[in-house]
């Protein structure tokens, strides 16, 4: 009994890190056009948030 209890709680944890994965849905990452050219931003049309920053001189 106690080797299925431990392979059901292990399927559980398996089933769980899958669905954050599904969730997540591995979206590029916001502010860095995906990552293309070493995190240089190459978009066509900035967001709001890079135009400010530029605005400021920070980037």
């Amino acid at each position: 009994m106690t080797y299925f209890l431990v392979t059901f709680v292990f399927m559980l944890i398996v089933i769980a890190i899958m669905a954050i994965g599904v969730i997540f849905g591995r979206k590029a990452i916001k502010g860095s056009c995906g990552g293309a050219n070493n995190g240089n931003c190459v978009c066509v049309e900035k967001c709001d948030k890079r135009k400010k920053l530029e605005a400021e001189g920070k980037v």
